[in-house]
């Protein structure tokens, strides 16, 4: 099997700060890195080292054909990927000493996608293959559509969030992950729970409180593994990633939870993002301790 994940790809900017910044503040930073980023980018590594046969479906400019060098070089197909006349999409984030994280999103080359790419890439696809995006390109109701057509299993990722876009795919989507917080806002917005919505899986992240999945009318819970959190960038993909690979891989929902809490529990531990997204055998280590 295999997961195709249209996605983002951002150079993240990361700045480590004392606190995060307030309105009209100046704030000296203590140090500065750039890496791969983008949460499409960050699920497709964090998928392919959870064992995964990942194809990314994206965009940069030619400022950023280093960053799909790397994602190559991290174990994903990335032929789907192309070059588009706009910059590369980037990130500027700031991240407090308590690991915690504000981010700044430019879109660029992510929001000009290729049509004819995504539908040639998905034409390769095979039934029960794992299709999955999120809400930073172009292109993803299209491509919902198409792979649900072609019998995919469908995953939206709704970040970063926006009531409209997670409506417009709603019907299209198997699985939805979404926050605590995120879910709170869609189930205000569409006046009902986002467990009411007939989505057949819906999967709720609460940070430090762990994570839910609702299945069949029921659910099944697992509590955050304590580490002690440096920076939180990238951890909710690091899990969907994971979680989603575990899917693929066969896994019930229950394992694939498991497999997921225990990556993002270690990726909270590092600072950055696509680049420092922990593998199968960083998984194992931590079994063993």
């Amino acid at each position: 099997m295999a997961i195709w994940n249209l996605g983002s790809i951002n150079a993240d900017f990361t700045y480590r700060v004392p606190h995060l910044p307030t309105a009209g503040e100046t704030l000296a930073s203590t140090a500065m890195s750039r890496g791969l980023g983008g949460k499409g980018a960050n699920m497709s590594v964090a998928a392919a080292r959870a064992a995964a046969h990942v194809y990314h479906i994206g965009a940069i400019g030619s400022d950023g054909v280093w960053a799909k060098d790397r994602l190559l070089e991290y174990g994903v197909d990335t032929r789907f990927i192309a070059q588009v006349e706009h910059s590369t999409a980037h990130a500027i984030i700031a991240v407090d000493e308590g690991g915690e994280n504000q981010i700044i999103l430019h879109p660029g080359a992510n929001h000009h996608v290729p049509k004819d790419l995504i539908l040639s890439a998905l034409s390769q696809a095979n039934a029960g293959d794992i299709f999955v995006t999120q809400n930073e390109t172009s292109g993803q109701i299209e491509a919902m559509r198409t792979a649900r057509s072609m019998g995919l299993r469908t995953v939206y990722a709704a970040a970063p969030f926006d009531v409209s876009a997670v409506a417009a795919v709603k019907d299209l989507t198997d699985i939805l992950i979404l926050n605590e917080v995120e879910a709170e806002q869609l189930s205000s917005a569409m006046g009902m729970p986002a467990t009411d919505l007939g989505i057949a899986q819906v999967v709720m992240t609460k940070g430090s409180k762990g994570a839910t999945v609702y299945e069949n009318g029921n659910h099944f819970d697992i509590a955050a593994i304590p580490v002690e959190a440096v920076d939180t960038t990238g951890a909710g993909d690091t899990f969907a990633g994971f979680y989603i690979a575990g899917l693929d891989r066969g896994m019930p929902a229950q394992q694939a939870l498991d497999l997921a809490s225990l990556a993002a529990a270690i990726m909270v531990t590092r600072v950055g993002t696509a680049d420092v997204i922990p593998d199968l055998k960083d998984i194992e280590d931590s079994r063993l301790r």
